[in-house]
């Protein structure tokens, strides 16, 4: 054997292999610490990492309160839906799988890829509420990363008649527009919440408690009749229609509850598919719009003239020759009258005449009147962006302009504090609450005019849609009929445009015994015929004949055919 073959034995000092035996030991106290202070001093912060990776604390949708008319008919469900979301760092599939996966969620291919690039956020929708068979094919896919939650969409079946009442909700089921904003309180409830454990793929495998259960919001019965509704909707829409009108509405109200039975507007929209909704059409002109009433304002002063002892029914008022000169601003009647008792002033609704009766009352009395019948204060219903109007103060008025307010200029109002207001006459004098709820039972209201003078206004205001008056077109077989016509034109640049009208209509019925007050607006009619008179009392007597026999209102008139004036055998109100 050579040397170099014999095996070389080193003896390594005796200290290296104490040394490492003392790390060893001293690795596996520090670990052995290590492993006492995390499971006995600070458990919390293992708990908290470990369900982290596998518990999950998920949000228990309240299901929203229904929206019923007063005949318990559904105006606002709720159905199940599912909106389908993503984790975009976790979430792996194949080409096809995102091919097909766009396709169920009707969305283009780059724009999912632009949101699954977005690798920056822990969470991003895919999309909302979707239907739950394509949510179930979503499913099907199995894709990483790709979840679903349980969400409510909104489903409207009354669509565009109902649409200005009932509004709409958004995608996170909030109210936007009509009563589902103005009682987002009672109708949304409050969301609940349970904690779930979850496998890596996201699937619930256990539901471990229920935090806090969920409460479901509470049922909405609205006054609204529909039947009544579809019958407004429908008259207006023709209405708008025929004369080429730039927009409509229509109000109902009930004489002894102060309950709105219908409420419907011209453009409207369906609030299922708001996908080209536009401004215009979101308007609730019957509540937000206002106008210069006209000749519908011309019973107020009037009834205060007669409260006030001033004048009767029979008191002679001269008009001729058909102007009044105040400054240097000039009154005109369209067709001169000569001497007129104040009731033909309203029947024929004479400017001259209303205007020296105006004169002859102090101005601080007819803006009291005017207040007192709910001008110049918004109705307060509770419904989004209630219109006020404009009602200036008595002492900034001028002679002239106290004259032109005797006939609906120099004031404005909404549709339906026009309709409140003709509650005095139905009411024998009272004016009545309103209320977009059910109440079912007559409502106390504030007294303005005695009896006496209501029901006095109330003869005159049946002779306005007499032959000889300026809205015969307002008759309906069976039932007798009071109301006024008013045709303003529109203001516009400071000043009126020459050839652009409001055309109203407010009225009730059956005189006997009022059950209904009905105001029709229609905005700039463009079709030859402007007078309200022509254009909106054909609406009024259309909705009111169909309403009436709806509620079985007792008859107080014959049910003989009416014979309607021809083109220009009506007496025309003065603008």
């Amino acid at each position: 054997m050579s040397a170099a073959s014999v095996p070389m034995l080193v003896r390594l000092p005796a200290w290296r292999a104490r040394f490492a035996l003392a790390s060893l030991l001293a690795a596996f106290l520090v670990l052995a610490a290590r492993s006492v202070y995390l499971q006995s001093m600070n458990t919390g912060f293992l708990q908290g990492k470990g369900e982290a990776r596998y518990a999950r604390v998920l949000e228990v949708p309240a299901t929203r309160g229904r929206v019923v008319d007063r005949n318990g008919e559904a105006l606002a469900i709720s159905t199940p839906v599912k909106s389908v979301w993503a984790i975009p760092e976790d979430v792996s599939a194949t080409p096809t799988q995102l091919k097909s996966l766009a396709a169920l969620l009707a969305l283009d291919p780059r724009e999912l890829g632009r949101k699954l690039l977005e690798a920056e956020r822990e969470f991003v929708y895919l999309k909302r509420q979707i239907a739950p068979e394509a949510a179930a094919r979503v499913a099907e896919l199995g894709i990483p990363g790709v979840h679903q939650q349980s969400e409510f969409r909104r489903y409207y079946p009354g669509g565009e008649t109902m649409a200005h009442v009932i509004g709409f909700t958004g995608v996170d089921d909030a109210g936007q527009e009509g009563v589902e904003l103005a009682q987002q309180a009672v109708l949304a409830g409050a969301s609940g919440s349970r904690r779930v454990i979850k496998d890596r793929l996201g699937r619930i495998v256990e539901d471990v408690e229920s935090i806090r259960a969920a409460q479901d919001g509470r049922d909405l019965t609205l006054a609204l009749d529909s039947k009544i509704q579809n019958l407004a909707f429908g008259a207006l829409s023709t209405a708008v229609d025929t004369h080429k009108a730039k927009a409509g509405a229509i109000v109902v109200l009930d004489v002894r509850t102060g309950e709105v039975l219908a409420l419907a507007n011209m453009p409207s929209y369906n609030p299922n598919n708001r996908a080209r909704l536009t401004g215009a059409q979101l308007r609730n002109r019957v509540m937000t719009d206002t106008f210069e009433p006209g000749s519908t304002l011309k019973p107020f002063t009037v009834g205060l003239a007669i409260e006030t002892g001033r004048i009767t029914p029979q008191t002679v008022i001269q008009t001729s020759p058909g102007a009044l000169t105040i400054a240097n601003y000039t009154i005109h009647d369209a067709h001169p009258g000569g001497a007129m008792s104040v009731a033909q002033v309203i029947q024929k609704s004479s400017n001259v005449g209303a205007a020296k009766i105006a004169l002859a009352l102090p101005r601080e009395e007819m803006h009291e009147l005017f207040k007192r019948v709910g001008f110049g204060a918004a109705p307060r219903l509770g419904f989004p962006g209630e219109a006020v109007g404009k009602l200036r103060e008595a002492k900034t008025w001028r002679p002239v302009e106290q004259a032109t307010m005797a006939y609906g200029h120099g004031i404005s109002v909404s549709l339906i504090q026009l309709a409140r207001a003709y509650t005095v006459f139905a009411r024998d004098g009272e004016l009545a609450p309103l209320s977009l709820l059910k109440t079912g039972a007559p409502a106390a209201g504030k007294r303005v005019f005695s009896p006496e003078v209501a029901r006095a206004l109330r003869d005159m205001l049946e002779a306005a849609v007499q032959p000889g008056g300026t809205a015969p077109r307002a008759r309906i077989v069976g039932w007798r009929v009071g109301g006024k016509t008013g045709t303003a034109h529109k203001q516009e640049n400071g000043g009126y445009a020459a050839h652009k009208y409001v055309s109203s209509f407010v009225g009730f019925a059956p005189v006997s015994d009022p059950r209904l007050v009905i105001a029709v607006m229609l905005d700039e009619p463009s079709a030859g015929q402007y007078y309200g008179g022509q254009v909106a009392a054909p609406v009024f007597a259309q909705v009111m004949q169909g309403a009436l026999r709806l509620l079985g209102a007792p008859y107080d008139a014959p049910l003989s055919p009416i014979e309607l004036p021809g083109e220009g055998d009506e007496a025309k109100e003065n603008t």
